[in-house]
């Protein structure tokens, strides 16, 4: 059994809502570079170097990357012989929030209420989704999540008749409908099977996935693929100004699912789709 004081929790997401807005992956920041250097036509080669350009400033002027600090989501995957004490872990998380939003000047954008719409005045609550694994190990990953992109986030659930092609053609057309409203060029994370709640998690876990790293099952590596193909012959391009960059990457995330089912869950991110993961 291992005894954890939650205020190392606190401290390490209050640090990582700080870095992770504005600080880039690295494996994002070298897509975009890649992507740039593709790009022909003058007008998305412009557009691909002013987002160079501001990545660059926002490092070199200590600021958030996009002025949308994004509603903290949290990845915690805690070991069974963790026991936590000073205080409650999801108390800890918020906590941390608070402070890196609050102390790190983040744009404050949560809503006590969908309603009546009053600004908590400290990002929080974050969305927290907690697994329990072997071990003694804690493992969180913070994810701000502008609404840009995930107001063009889409659920579907299709019948167990459907094809690849099926999911494909959804997924290409999700994409297509958002056009430039998510701030394209685009990460896309894509959950299937599960239930109706489990695969749009599994579509926003998608999006935390190492932009260089393929799918390791070959099936879905190789569909990955084609709806990045897909996509990326739409003609949107890097914010919605025509190119061969319509998207960054495309990241499926499967899982066992009803036999009477298929859910299917596509969450945009935008080009600054931010994340940061710490092991304590």
């Amino acid at each position: 059994m291992r005894e954890f004081d939650v205020s190392a929790v606190t401290k390490a997401v209050r640090d990582m809502c700080i870095s992770a807005n504005k600080h880039l992956p690295a494996d994002l920041e070298c897509c975009i570079s890649e992507c740039a250097a593709k790009e022909c036509e003058e007008l998305p080669k412009c557009v691909m170097q002013t987002l160079k350009d501001n990545i660059s400033a926002a490092e070199e002027l200590d600021i958030p990357v996009c002025q949308d600090t994004g509603m903290a989501v949290i990845f915690a995957e805690i070991g069974q012989d963790v026991h936590f004490v000073g205080g409650s872990f999801e108390e800890a998380v918020n906590k941390g929030v608070s402070l890196g939003y609050t102390e790190g000047l983040l744009r404050c954008s949560i809503v006590a209420d969908p309603l009546r719409r009053i600004n908590t005045k400290n990002n929080t609550p974050a969305v927290i989704h907690t697994r329990i694994v072997d071990g003694e190990g804690i493992k969180l990953t913070v994810a701000p999540k502008g609404f840009g992109s995930e107001n063009m986030s889409r659920l579907r659930m299709f019948t167990p008749s459907a094809k690849r092609e099926d999911i494909i053609d959804y997924v290409v057309d999700v994409v297509r409908l958002a056009g430039s409203n998510p701030c394209p060029p685009m990460v896309v994370g894509v959950g299937l099977g599960g239930d109706f709640e489990y695969c749009a998690y599994l579509s926003k876990k998608a999006l935390c996935r190492n932009v260089s790293e393929a799918n390791s099952d070959s099936f879905y590596e190789e569909m990955e693929k084609e709806i990045l193909e897909k996509i990326n012959n739409l003609n949107i391009g890097p914010q919605g100004f025509g190119g061969k960059t319509t998207a960054l990457s495309v990241a499926i995330e499967a899982a066992p699912t009803h036999i009477a089912g298929l859910p299917a869950a596509v969450n945009i991110g935008c080009h600054v789709t931010r994340h940061e993961t710490v092991i304590l």
